[in-house]
């Protein structure tokens, strides 16, 4: 199964966002990332329909964000995404009549739930402007080393 990236493609080109005074446009994101720019438009419709982003027309138009690096949470982004799954493993058989497959499903099941409970949990403390300031950080001592 293939892993869905989404969120990590977001948070690069918010990243990428963030450190601008103007709108970048789907074209300036997309060579950013290495995808398509009709990914970047969709992806950052899910952000718009969430308040988190902003878009103009025109020739200095693109997508600005719109909400405070601050509160915005990794939580918040993979909300506005549609939560996509988090786990690409799962149980063979949904809804097993072997009594051994049942088993082998509830205890999967609950680790699963608890593992994704954990995750998401985690993703609420992460907001847009630590990982903002990380990059800044790693960026100073990639440049003091150059």
């Amino acid at each position: 199964m293939k892993r869905d990236s989404r969120l990590s493609s977001v948070l690069h080109a918010l990243l990428h966002m963030a450190q601008q005074n103007e709108p970048m446009t789907s074209e300036t994101l997309a060579a950013c990332m290495c995808t398509n720019p009709v990914v970047v438009r969709r992806t950052m419709g899910l952000l718009r329909d969430a308040g988190l982003v902003t878009s103009a027309r025109g020739p200095a138009g693109g997508w600005l964000i719109s909400a405070d690096l601050a509160t915005v949470t990794l939580r918040d982004l993979h909300d506005a995404l549609g939560e996509p799954a988090i786990f690409a493993i799962g149980n063979r058989n949904g809804t097993p009549e072997c009594l051994v497959e049942q088993a082998v499903n509830a205890a999967l099941d609950g680790a699963f739930a608890e593992a994704e409970s954990m995750l998401l949990e985690r993703f609420a403390k992460v907001t847009l402007a630590k990982l903002s300031a990380d990059f800044n950080r790693r960026h100073a001592a990639h440049r003091a080393r150059s």
